[in-house]
């Protein structure tokens, strides 16, 4: 913050409100920004706001210190193939976990990532951060039979304080459906491996977190339809397409065991007292709906609740099946593609903020009854069920709600993908543009700011991706930021990322600039570099 040297009293309590926002934890206020986002030409260097430094935490050829096969660096393959590390969960432990090497002591910092690699061949790392020995640095966790690991498309990830598990999501899909497994891994060494699809069923899934009960919510990100051609009154939908994914949320009957069974649930707007539905063999009218312009009007507020889908018994032996073709049947609400969430901080778990990244496509956007109905992406509030005074268990007072739009994407601002709070007020939330919608602005993505207290946010870029040498060549594909982490690294269940003492002064910031080099980032203020890395 610059100011003159002499303050009216206007100007002074300006300033001490503002001291007093600066002083939040996280990663504290971000208040001056990146003016502009980098071309979409040649290999620009990676832009963050003035009063943050960056540093390289890991880099795609890093070796891995057990390498199995064809797995044998960070982010490559043994032929080349990028794997694509995506979220972060970054976790600070009492003990060493231990690891390939008896003895070695591995420290007390991890920063943990799913690869979203395919073909079978996806694996989640562990960075030991306390470790200087490359040799030693980064963990395989998944090694499989060193061809395969069984998994692709590994994305989201979180720490479960229940369990005392790591949990990944896949993003996979066929026809339209979910089909990607949830993982569990253990902490110690070697990990206990076993997927949750019995349970959790089958998605596109992306964004995964708990809440303070032990119930996890799950985002999805599943492709519908673009049928091209002409809609309602002639409009042109060009690559619009069918919304088709959904939020979840599973309810364990035992909090500490996700085995012992529960209800997976969807989410379901009303608006006008008519739930908003998928339409099948109908994409044009989904897309072009009413209920959708409604949705994505600023301003308006609608109800919500949540719809059981399965309700899978303790150690159930078959799988669920894919979530999203019963979301589809029970009537719950599909959004463009969203992508992951995050828990307002002391909100007590009622609040949380998702983004689906829209079309992706400027030519379809840039006509209004898209952009309108969220084409360039959006950012929505659900607000749980809050009755102190409700004689109804916990569980049952966040069975309704409401639903609010938070942002409506632009020609500027679009694309929206990973979501992580700074600081107790501003959300961090990244683009994920792709290399069409870059190419058709000459833009590359930007990471946002947004102040979550006000009705009108006027977001500030914190980060103006660059684009690595070896993502701008014939055939490559451009970077994206992903993996936006903020967290003291907690393991409690009272720190939980959504809890104030998760982004008290320890906190640190993760980012990955993945794609091209694939390099993991940790960004932190200028100052606190003494605070960096521990």
């Amino acid at each position: 913050m610059r100011l003159p040297s002499t303050l009216g009293l206007v100007s002074l309590l300006t300033l001490m409100a503002a001291s007093a926002f600066a002083d939040t934890d996280g990663v504290g206020r971000i208040e001056d920004g990146v003016p502009a986002a980098n071309a979409a030409t040649g290999s620009p260097a990676t832009q963050i706001d003035p009063d943050f430094k960056t540093r390289v935490i890991a880099t795609g050829n890093d070796p891995l210190e057990n390498p199995s096969g064809v797995f044998i660096k960070f982010g490559m393959l043994s032929d080349g193939t990028r794997t694509e590390p995506d979220q972060n969960t970054y976790l600070v432990l009492d003990h060493n976990p231990g690891g390939p090497s008896a003895g070695f002591d591995y420290g007390r910092h991890f920063l943990f990532q799913g690869h979203e690699n395919g073909s079978g061949k996806a694996y989640i790392t562990r960075i030991n951060l306390d470790v200087k020995d490359p040799n030693h640095r980064i963990t395989l966790l998944t090694p499989g039979d060193g061809a395969t690991t069984g998994f692709s498309a590994i994305d989201g990830s979180t720490f479960n304080p229940f369990t005392k598990t790591l949990l990944f999501t896949q993003e996979t899909s066929s026809s339209g459906n979910g089909t990607g497994k949830v993982i569990q891994v253990t902490l110690g060494w070697p990990p206990t491996v076993n997927t949750l699809e019995n349970f959790l069923g089958l998605g596109g899934y992306e964004g995964i977190h708990n809440d303070d009960e032990g119930n996890i919510y799950i985002i999805e990100d599943v492709s519908g339809t673009r049928p091209g051609g002409l809609g309602a009154n002639n409009i042109p939908l060009n690559a619009a397409a069918q919304p088709n994914s959904f939020v979840y949320r599973y309810i364990p009957n035992n909090a500490k065991r996700i085995e012992d069974g529960g209800k997976l649930q969807a989410l379901q707007v009303s608006i006008d007292g008519t739930p908003v539905t998928f339409t099948a063999g109908d994409p044009k009218g989904d897309i072009l709906s009413t209920a959708q312009l409604k949705l994505h009007t600023p301003g308006t507020s609608y109800p919500i609740k949540w719809v059981t889908i399965a309700t899978p018994p303790k150690d159930n032996a078959v799988t669920v099946g894919s979530a999203t073709a019963l979301a589809k049947a029970a009537g719950a609400t599909p959004f463009k593609r969203p992508e992951n969430m995050a828990w307002l901080p002391n909100s007590k778990f009622r609040t949380f903020f998702f983004t689906p990244t829209g079309d992706t496509d400027a030519p379809t956007s840039q006509v209004p009854e898209l952009a309108a109905r969220g084409s360039w992406g959006s950012i929505f509030r659900l607000d749980l069920r809050n009755d102190g005074d409700d004689d109804r268990d916990d569980h049952h007072k966040k069975d309704d709600g409401s639903i609010s739009l938070f942002f409506l994407g632009d020609q500027v601002h679009n694309s929206f993908d990973n979501i992580n709070f700074a600081n107790e007020k501003q959300v961090l939330a990244a683009e994920d543009r792709g290399d069409t919608l870059h190419d058709q602005l000459n833009t590359l993505d930007s990471v946002w700011a947004f102040d979550v207290r006000g009705n009108n946010p006027k977001p500030l870029r914190f980060i103006a991706l660059g684009r690595d040498a070896s993502a701008s060549g014939p055939g490559q594909e451009d970077n994206e930021p992903t993996g936006v982490f903020v967290s003291n690294g907690s393991t409690k269940k009272s720190e939980l990322l959504g809890t104030d003492d998760a982004l008290e002064e320890k906190a640190r910031g993760f980012f990955t600039q993945q794609h091209g080099d694939n390099v993991v980032y940790e960004f932190f203020r200028v100052g606190d570099e003494k605070h960096a890395g521990k």
